[in-house]
């Protein structure tokens, strides 16, 4: 007789809100101004996230991936520079590049964290390369050291696309103590979220006031006679998005500690799935606070792995396949695309390959859930691997 399947487990509802929320959106409602020239929660929530992440500055902006183009923008990318991106990671890491007509040139990641791969990345340098950009995968932190001393050498840039790593530490250093440009995303499905928004936090004055202005067409806050300085756009964030995220932000430690709880008994549990391989840390990355909880099945195929995800789904457990390699969509040749071949990225992206096809991730919600609910996680995966 077989034994009964394990039941679906009621993982904590995300995005969460409390009064914290209400609160701050009457708070936005009831001011004098409800665009960031006239209300308070804007500015407000920029020194709040600055402090937090040990930043001189921070400028919040309608989105990540928007955060990516101003940051890029700011560090000079455009035609006829090239900017190394993680072949394996969500597509606006690339497009943000793409959009403002530089080159992205994808690198393989490492096994075990599935971030850019230093050594990899040392190689492709060139004359034209304007910057690095490390994304922090699922959380986890790219060798901020070993990229910093490429970057040193070569004269470039590090953009930091820490989209997955609000919170996230490298040996003691929060992402703005770093000395480098990092875009944050706060995207519905986000470690913190109001729906959209993003932000950028700055190393610098001189890069965060040039980054203001083109955040807002260009303009001086005290303009009042249209006198647009430099070229730009309107990425400007409202006052209701604002007065949430700052609710968001004053729970995101406590969340981060439970993520980071739980990871140990979950990561733990999947690794002893025979054929599962859980996504590994570097322990110079001292805090994760895990926006995916990442696994591998190594050797089965794409296909296979798309069955996995929909059945864990009908089994309670949200789940999604990883990124595709980014030079593996149309659209990443739509423009900004490097002179080679789908193939020849390829054949030096051996990592990427595997992960895009095997690769499996699980929302941070389910790391929000109780120990039993991770065991419950575990012996699901279990056996729907075994039912395969």
């Amino acid at each position: 007789m077989n034994a009964r399947p394990t039941p679906a487990p009621q993982y904590p509802a995300w995005p969460q809100f409390d009064d914290g929320e209400r609160d701050g959106l009457l708070r936005a409602l009831e001011q004098d101004g409800w665009w960031r020239m006239g209300g308070k929660e804007v500015d407000t929530f920029e020194q709040e996230f600055a402090d937090y992440h040990g930043a001189p500055h921070a400028l919040a902006v309608t989105n990540g991936t928007h955060a990516l183009e101003l940051a890029l923008e700011v560090l000079g990318v455009g035609p006829d520079t090239e900017v190394l991106v993680p072949a394996f990671t969500f597509i606006s890491s690339s497009q943000a590049v793409q959009r403002l007509g530089g080159t992205a040139i994808p690198v393989d990641v490492d096994p075990y964290t599935y971030c850019i791969d230093a050594s990899a990345a040392a190689e492709l340098i060139t004359t034209r390369t304007r910057a690095i950009m490390p994304v922090h995968m699922a959380g986890h932190m790219s060798d901020m050291d070993g990229l910093a001393k490429i970057a040193n050498d070569a004269g470039v840039a590090i953009i930091q696309d820490a989209a997955h790593a609000h919170g996230a530490t490298w040996q003691g250093k929060r992402v703005g103590e770093l000395g480098s440009i990092a875009a944050f995303s706060f995207q519905n499905g986000k470690l913190m979220t109001a729906g959209e928004g993003g932000a950028v936090t700055f190393p610098d004055s001189e890069s965060y006031e040039q980054a203001f202005l083109r955040h807002s067409c260009g303009r001086p806050r005290t303009d009042r006679r249209y006198l647009h300085q430099t070229s730009g756009s309107n990425f400007r964030m409202n006052e209701f998005t604002a007065a949430v995220l700052r609710a968001q932000l004053a729970r995101l430690d406590g969340q981060i500690d439970t993520r980071e709880e739980r990871w140990r008994l979950l990561g733990g549990l999947l690794g002893e799935i025979p054929g599962v391989v859980a996504q590994s840390r570097d322990e110079r990355c001292e805090r994760n606070p895990h926006y995916m909880a990442m696994i591998r099945v190594p050797g089965i195929t794409e296909e296979q792995r798309n069955e996995l995800v929909d059945a864990l789904i009908e089994r309670g457990v949200p789940a999604f396949a990883a990124f595709r390699a980014i030079y593996r969509v149309d659209g990443f040749w739509e423009k900004g695309a490097p002179a080679e071949t789908v193939e020849e990225i390829a054949a030096r992206c051996p990592v990427t390959e595997e992960l895009y096809r095997d690769c499996v991730w699980l929302h941070h919600r389910t790391l929000l859930g109780t120990e039993q609910q991770m065991h419950d996680t575990a012996a699901i995966v279990a056996e729907v691997l075994g039912a395969r």
